[in-house]
């Protein structure tokens, strides 16, 4: 496949994903609790499952020999050499609460190493794709090169947390983060993967999270490192597998993030 033609493939898997989505914002579904009252909220609704099933559909379709790792469905064929990983709607509090901030997330790994990821808010007609080397915005203002703020210093910076919450009351995730929060200049919460995307846009320069599914994230490593960020676990290793996260939009920052987060 040209790169013409896998560029082709994955607009198609957000514009199929996003027509199965959009329907159900701002309107009438059900919602499922996944923690099933053992953990905090964790919601799983109807557009979620609908967004992943069209997505898997193309997948197989087109890719047969590729393997699949969905936030709703699970893995198939994990031991392929290039593998897709899903995450219909990430920001679903954000979804059933009527807000924009929320995104279907599609990242491709090879050999485990995430090599293409793309955001896409069908809301507000925006996506966010890169391959690691390069980044790209495409929405209702036209198209543009993605390039992260270059700060590297923290008392410069805008963090944002989804929800500092979910670090846990008293614990040394919440310490470690809090050491970051009183640093920055300003914090923001609640923006799940938008967040990512406002970073490597230049209008973020740090994100900082906990307890990530790889879903949660391979899709926003190329593109934020192909913006000229970096983003890795808190002991600044590979962030594919999830875990505890730091992105930052200069490496000075993210040094200065890691000093306070293992400190």
């Amino acid at each position: 496949m040209s790169v013409v033609d896998f560029a082709r493939f994955v607009d198609e898997l957000a514009t199929q994903s996003g027509q199965a989505i959009l329907p159900f914002f701002r309107a009438s579904f059900a919602t499922e609790d996944k923690a099933a009252g053992l953990a905090a909220f964790d919601p799983v609704t109807e557009a979620d499952r609908a967004g992943e099933a069209v997505m898997r559909q193309l997948i197989k379709r087109s890719f047969p020999d590729h393997g699949i790792l969905g936030e709703e469905f699970g893995t198939e064929n994990p031991d392929a050499d290039y593998v897709w990983v899903l995450d219909p709607i990430d920001g679903t509090r954000g979804f059933i609460a009527g807000l924009p901030i929320w995104g279907t997330l599609i990242g491709l790994t090879r050999g485990g190493v995430p090599c293409y990821g793309l955001m896409n808010q069908p809301f507000t007609g925006e996506r966010f794709f890169g391959d690691g080397e390069a980044a790209h915005y495409q929405g209702p203002h036209g198209h543009r090169r993605l390039r992260t703020r270059r700060k590297g210093d923290l008392a410069d910076a805008i963090l944002h947390t989804t929800d500092p919450r979910l670090f846990g009351d008293g614990t040394s995730d919440r310490q470690a983060y809090e050491r970051v929060e009183k640093a920055v200049r300003l914090a923001r919460y609640g923006a799940d993967c938008y967040a990512y995307a406002m970073l490597a846009a230049g209008h973020i320069d740090l994100v900082v999270e906990a307890e990530l599914k790889p879903y949660d994230i391979v899709a926003m490593i190329p593109v934020i490192e192909g913006a000229g960020g970096v983003v890795t676990t808190w002991e600044g290793e590979s962030a594919a597998k999830g875990g505890r996260i730091v992105a930052a939009g200069d490496k000075r920052l993210h040094e200065a993030a890691l000093a306070l987060l293992n400190g």
